[in-house]
């Protein structure tokens, strides 16, 4: 007795038939006999269950000492008909044996497992609970199996507590760790103006004809954990002693009070004290209002007015007249059922020569409206504004100043944040990328400002009707389909208004939107020439696009290894089981295996699939040599580079990448990857990031969107991971393939580059998506030697690459941080000692 060591992990109830008991663990044992379960009622009866397996590289870290052969020693027992069950049984047993050894790994009272049930009916997360600005955020989700989704917000009273509520979004997350319905809506966020809570608790509640759950929030608890000495109290405490010293000892006192300050703040707080730092100051404005250009085009802002409340109207026509650049008129084609609003603009800007107003006859809807605005104008250049929303005083001037800079320039767009109602907080800033053609394609990221050539309107037409809802985006698109010359200026330019009527207030109010910008989509497809799929994410007015493969192209997967069975096999065996293309190769390239069953495992391994074959490479470990190598065997017309711990999730993963990969203007193809525990790998390279280049949005969750939806949108990129990579075979040609001079470290990002420099694309598709086991067949930077030959690799990208380094990673943003990858608005201390890193070993 006493050999089994079993822990329990999860135990959950799914309303599914007549109901399921799920238990999920880890067992193993000392003894290699295997551990059999048995599931009794009273003890007697046994009572039919599923169980599966699978691997707990989490546990074995943890639990070096449990030297077990049985590498799945992860379970999930399920048992169905938890309602019969509780009918008949008194006691439900599941027991663990090993021969004569036996250990109960879980037993239920009835009264027990039906409290239980009945609970299950309900659960809930809370996964924000903080102060934003003003407001008290309650993030999270419930999910009720009986679908009565019922929640309350109350005091502890049971007065109901005066709210911003969105009870049903849809968390994609959620629905894919629970698996729910699709369409499923258990997300909520809640605002409450922390002036309008009078109570000493808030209750929020959830119920149901079952049951009932309730999260209390003491008040007192809450406002000293959110008050300034609360939080700063947080970051002091003594478990951030180490932390706090380093970054006084590399920052210095002036650095670690910014750091403290960032770290007290809440979001909105952290980015109201970037816009405060980083708006034009009262001294630039009139440096720049004295400033004469070479080349002054007149803007044209054309905006369509709609009974436009007056306090919006004149805060937007006053940041107008504040431009710091005076050359531009202001184009108002009124389509108002009022009189209200003409009125207003002559009693108050009459004097005001450069603002052209005329009065709509019939309103001609947005579209139409927009286009009797353009046709007021005068300009060279026409910009596009809301009639609610806010441009910053220096907005004409930089783009203006980038005009001449560049004077092909026919698109100019900039960065963006929100506005509230008030027009006293900013917040949720949108730091966009350098021109990025396929991320525009999944979601209309540069949306404000947009500032284009009169001259290309001309060419590519005005708005169109038939696209209203989404018609600012069918028009962007159709104009980044007729020039290469568009700049962006990666400052905050724009505010947009966010109220309940707005689209940035609530995405809901233009639902329509997203059907149109689907139909927008598609047609810009058909110009390009390009067989393509779109379809809706589920997430607003963000698209996904499905590349149609042309003909039945041969794809190499080159896969090195060395030793490694168990790994090479759960790779190979993934791909040939779960891709959908037909027509591939796998090569397996041996390198310096020591181990006799790997050899006998590559004889099988070409004995069962007949489109496997093994190379031997004779030299020392050399990454960038040994992938060059294993092309030359390669007979497929694209190479997709594949480590030998990844394992295939989606079937059509390489339909996925060969779609993209097959387009003219793109060389490599990279994919979604995921830990073990399904967070995120890699989502794209960005160059820079930790003082040469590195992953972003690591961990987090599958099924979350990420900053700016990076996580769930194709877009373009500087660079993709090697560990799964898809190039054309005529591009790895004509560069050489890798550089063999990046023995380990670097030489994807390098050959990403290379490819770059060449005018192609690098595409990242996050509907490739595969598991990758990060690095089991490689050991860590930590001799001396291996120490200095990442340095010397360190040195040689920085020499190779430094105008990218300079310059900044043009599929970023330089507002965005670069010690971390977590895409966070980049502090005013920031700084990155390489040589610190490599002490540590970081890679």
């Amino acid at each position: 007795m006493g050999n089994i060591i079993a822990v329990v992990d999860v135990e959950k109830y799914v309303r599914r038939g007549q109901g399921e008991y799920v238990i999920q663990g880890w067992r193993a044992s000392e003894d290699s006999r295997p551990i059999e379960i048995q599931v009794r009622g009273d003890e007697v009866t046994p009572i039919a269950f599923r169980a599966i397996s699978f691997p707990r590289p989490d546990v074995l870290e943890a639990r070096p000492e449990l030297a077990v052969s049985e590498a799945d020693i992860g379970f999930q027992i399920t048992i169905s008909n938890v309602e019969v069950l509780l009918q008949r049984f008194e006691r439900v047993t599941v027991r663990l044996r090993q021969g004569e050894d036996s250990k109960v790994l879980v037993q239920k009272e009835r009264r027990q497992m039906a409290q239980e049930y009945r609970d299950a009916a309900i659960r809930y997360q809370i996964d924000v609970l903080k102060r934003d600005g003003e407001d008290i955020l309650l993030q999270g989700w419930c999910i009720d199996t009986m679908r009565q989704d019922q929640m309350s917000l109350t005091d502890e009273k049971g007065r109901k507590i005066d709210c911003t509520a969105n009870y049903r979004i849809v968390r994609s997350d959620v629905i894919q760790e629970e698996g729910l319905e699709p369409d499923y809506a258990c997300g909520f966020v809640i605002e409450v103006p922390r002036k309008k809570v009078c109570c000493s608790k808030m209750v929020l509640k959830f119920w149901n004809d079952l049951t009932s759950k309730q999260e209390v929030i003491d008040m007192k608890e809450f406002d000293y954990k959110n008050s300034v000495r609360g939080r700063v109290l947080n970051v002091l405490k003594r478990e951030n002693k180490v932390r706090n010293l380093q970054v006084l000892k590399s920052r210095g006192v002036g650095g670690f009070v910014d750091f403290v300050k960032e770290e007290i703040y809440t979001e909105s707080e952290k980015y109201a004290y970037w816009w405060k730092k980083n708006q034009a100051t009262a001294k630039e404005l009139k440096e720049q209002t004295a400033h004469r250009f070479a080349y002054e085009p007149k803007i044209s802002i054309v905006i369509p007015l709609f009974n436009t409340p007056e306090k919006y109207l004149k805060e937007l026509i006053d940041s107008v007249v504040a431009q710091s650049y005076g050359n531009w008129e202001l184009c108002l084609a009124d389509g108002s059922t009022s009189p209200k609003t003409g009125a207003y603009i002559k009693k108050h800007y009459n004097s005001e020569g450069r603002i052209v107003y005329r009065k709509i006859e019939e309103n001609l809807g947005i579209s139409g409206n927009t286009n009797f605005a353009i046709s007021m104008g005068t300009g060279e250049f026409i910009m596009f504004c809301d009639h609610d929303d806010v441009v910053a005083p220096n907005a004409l001037y930089e783009m203006v100043k980038v005009i001449n800079e560049k004077p092909k320039t026919d698109i100019v767009y900039t960065d963006e944040d929100l506005i509230n109602s008030d027009g006293t907080v900013h917040s949720s800033p949108r730091f966009k990328p350098d021109f990025n053609f396929d991320f525009l394609r999944s979601i209309n990221y540069i949306c404000h400002i947009f500032l284009v050539r009169k001259s290309l309107i001309d060419r590519v037409g005005m708005l169109r009707k038939e696209f209203d809802g989404a018609q600012d985006y069918d028009f962007i698109l159709r104009c980044c389909e007729q020039t290469e010359h568009i700049a962006h200026v990666p400052k905050v330019l724009y505010h947009w208004r966010a109220h309940d009527n707005s689209t940035a207030g609530n995405p809901e109010s233009k639902q329509y939107a997203v059907d149109a910008g689907k139909r927008a989509l598609e047609e810009h497809y058909r110009r390009m020439g390009y067989e393509a799929v779109v379809e809706n994410t589920g997430i607003f007015i963000v698209y996904r696009t499905i590349m149609k493969v042309q003909g039945n192209p041969k794809v190499s997967v080159i896969i090195l290894n060395k030793d490694h069975r168990e790994d090479l096999e759960k790779c190979v065996v993934s791909i040939e089981e779960k891709t959908d293309y037909p027509n591939y190769e796998i090569i397996v390239v041996e390198n310096n295996s020591e181990l006799p069953e790997t050899f006998a495992f590559y004889e099988e391994l070409q004995r069962r699939y007949s489109n496997v074959k093994v190379v031997t490479w004779d030299g020392p470990f050399n990454y960038s040599a040994i992938n060059n190598y294993g092309a030359e065997y390669a007979t497929g017309d694209y190479y997709l580079m594949l480590n030998n711990d990844i394992e295939v999730i989606s079937p059509g993963w390489m339909s996925e990448m060969l779609g993209y990969c097959q387009r003219e203007d793109v060389g490599i193809v990279g994919a979604k990857l995921y830990y073990s525990d399904d967070t995120v790998q890699h989502a794209g390279v960005v160059v820079g990031v930790g003082g040469f280049a590195g992953h972003v949005l690591t961990r987090f969750r599958k099924g979350e969107t990420g900053y700016f939806g990076r996580l769930v949108t194709i877009q373009d990129t500087s660079a993709v991971t090697a560990a799964c990579l898809m190039i054309k075979k005529s591009i790895y040609q004509l560069i050489g393939g890798f550089d063999e001079e990046f023995v380990v470290a670097l030489n994807d990002i390098d050959l990403c580059l290379k490819v770059r420099a060449l005018g192609q694309l690098v595409v990242f598709n996050p509907y490739a998506e595969l598991y990758h086991y990060e690095s089991k067949s490689r050991g860590f930077e930590d001799t001396p030697e291996k120490k200095a030959r990442f340095k010397k690799e360190i040195k040689r990208f920085r020499e190779k690459w430094g105008e990218i380094l300079s310059k900044g990673d043009p599929y970023y943003n330089p507002n965005l941080t670069l010690v971390r990858g977590d895409c966070s608005i980049r502090s005013g201390y920031e700084k990155f000692e390489i040589v610190e890193e490599i002490e540590k070993g970081i890679e």
